[in-house]
């Protein structure tokens, strides 16, 4: 809930910019809606639910105003006017940005500082809800990780990989990468620094056949390898700049997050020691493949080979690692976060809505992450439509499609949907009517999250935009 503190003064701003009128005064003090739940678990027509933000909202399509709330709220908050249930906090946060004293808090914030104090006055801090490790204030996992900015994308390790767990994706089809495949499989040591010589060469062709982007090609009996500085445009796939030496595209690898492996309903993944494990002769017995669904980064994927089941799971070898010996682009570390965003947040809750261990909670600006739950999976980040949460990943979910519509036989005029829209896309008419513009409208969501009576009709569609 939200608190006002000392500094209260009665102006009254919060009271005026609550869009659910849930806050009142009382001795010359704000006070509000506690977020209690009561009125959620007395309504008979289950018309109150918990929001993102972890307050409580009116489905105003089922409540059919009975009063069971407002004679069961603790507080005396809830008020029934002209059929509309009012006084229920929704958490959005505007009454804090209204307070020209600073007056208003959240008192979550408040009871986590206090309770960590607590158990930590009683050597107990381990059992804090918030706190992992006495090493930081965050989350943290072991699994390889890729340096982007000196990574070639030269396909190496992708070859390498035993599980196939390294998707790699160069918009270069057809042009060596330097990956030197070749010169590790060449059984007459024919091949070096990318140049074949045709004298030592014996025409078996395992280059051809192995070059990980088709680079290899044999004509009139010489093998020979197409190079970036050498392409002309002709005869090449999918060369949007002939002569150039650059090679852009993707690289895309297992996050060891061990999703798949919570949701194996056979037990055929497992994380032992931090690490996945895999038995394919379980892994026959089950037909969901929910392992598949959750990967965030989609390199879990059926494998080709007959009693195996899967691919593109890591399994910690360090194969990678070791055959990465140029840059060392590729290595074994600990990846963690603190639960910090950037100031690019839009309060669109896309991060609540998909987090798979309901680990986030929206908040005004910014979000609640619950450090015991987190797994660091990435998907929060995949998804954010503007980069506000950090990933080590380069894959990346966009929204592709959607649509917004405001049920004006729902609508309570609070207008919090057009406070919060980041695209300015909501508008009121000429006759009081809240509607949605939907060129300037991003299908972000936040309107959706943050409406107090559910009147906001919302879909949206992601693409793959890596």
């Amino acid at each position: 809930m939200f608190l006002s503190t000392n500094k209260c003064e009665g102006s009254g701003e919060c009271i005026k910019e609550c869009p659910t009128e849930a806050i009142r005064l009382i001795d010359g003090k704000a006070f509000s809606c506690i977020t209690c739940g009561a009125c959620a678990d007395a309504c008979p027509n289950r018309a109150i639910f918990k929001n993102k933000y972890g307050g409580y909202v009116v489905d105003r399509a089922r409540c059919n105003a009975c009063g069971v709330c407002e004679f069961t709220c603790p507080v005396n908050s809830i008020k029934i006017e002209n059929g509309v249930t009012k006084g229920i906090c929704a958490r959005c946060g505007i009454c804090v940005d209204a307070c020209p004293h600073d007056a208003r808090v959240d008192a979550f914030d408040i009871i986590e500082d206090r309770q960590l104090q607590f158990l930590e006055s009683l050597n107990l801090a381990i059992q804090a809800p918030k706190r992992v490790s006495a090493e930081h204030d965050g989350m943290e996992r072991v699994n390889v990780v890729t340096e982007l900015d000196k990574c070639t994308l030269c396909r190496r390790c992708e070859y390498y990989c035993p599980t196939e767990a390294i998707i790699v994706d160069v918009d270069q089809s057809g042009v060596c990468t330097e990956c030197r495949v070749c010169e590790d499989l060449c059984p007459a040591d024919a091949i070096k620094d990318t140049t074949i010589d045709n004298e030592k060469c014996t025409l078996c062709l395992k280059c051809v056949k192995e070059c990980p982007n088709s680079a290899i090609y044999i004509k009139d009996f010489q093998v020979s390898i197409k190079k970036p500085e050498d392409i002309n445009g002709e005869n090449i796939e999918n060369i949007e700049s002939p002569g150039t030496s650059k090679i852009t595209g993707s690289i895309i690898s297992c996050l060891n997050c061990g999703l798949c492996a919570d949701v194996c309903e056979n037990n055929a993944l497992r994380m032992i020691d931090g690490k996945l494990r895999f038995d394919p002769s379980i892994c026959s017995e089950c037909e969901s493949m929910d392992c598949m669904s959750v990967c965030p980064v989609g390199t879990l994927r059926p494998s080709e080979i007959s009693g195996m089941g899967l691919k593109g799971y890591c399994v910690s070898c360090g194969r990678c690692v070791k055959v990465c010996d140029i840059n060392e682009v590729r290595s074994f570390k600990k990846v963690n976060w603190d639960g910090s965003i950037s100031d690019d947040c839009i309060s669109c809750g896309i991060c609540a809505e998909i987090c798979p261990k309901e680990a986030i909670t929206l908040k005004r600006g910014t979000i609640d992450v619950d450090k015991a739950k987190c797994i660091l999976c990435e998907k929060c980040g995949i998804h954010c439509p503007v980069d506000a949460i950090p990933k080590t990943t380069m894959r990346k979910k966009s929204i592709k499609d959607g649509f917004t519509l405001i049920n004006d036989k729902l609508c309570m005029q609070c207008h919090l949907c057009e406070k919060i829209c980041p695209e300015e896309a909501i508008s009121e008419t000429e006759d009081g009517r809240l509607v949605v513009d939907e060129d300037k409208c991003i299908y972000c969501g936040a309107c959706f999250n943050a409406c107090p009576a559910r009147a906001v009709m919302f879909e949206r569609e992601f693409e793959e935009s890596v």
